[in-house]
């Protein structure tokens, strides 16, 4: 099983998607989605939703898990990104940019 590539509290590693993700985390959610293939506004909407914004990223942190072969359960990333859900969110951007995933769309705004 594969480890993500940097920690939970790496989040100034990548300043740009920290402070995007600070100050609307709905967007960062989004390009997260989009990047495992699901639609970008719908999860990114959703994302605002309290404990269905918690389900919906929990959601996509494991569709990555699943795709890098990262360990991990879906109890266990609901419990992140309800206690520390900023901090996943970058996380999950981070291990992204490191397949092309959310770098990609990000350069073409």
């Amino acid at each position: 099983m594969g480890e993500w590539a940097t920690g939970l509290f790496g989040c100034f590693s990548d300043f740009g998607t920290c402070i995007v993700t600070y100050f609307v985390p709905c967007v960062t959610a989004g390009k997260n989605a989009k990047a495992v293939g699901e639609n970008c506004f719908l999860y990114g909407c959703l994302s605002i939703l309290g404990p269905i914004g918690i389900w919906s990223r929990a959601k996509i942190r494991g569709k990555i898990r699943s795709t890098k072969g990262i360990a991990g359960g879906f109890g266990t990333d609901c419990l992140l990104h309800w206690f520390c859900g900023m901090c996943a969110l970058c996380q999950e951007a981070r291990e992204l940019k490191g397949t092309g995933g959310i770098a990609q769309s990000m350069v073409r705004e």
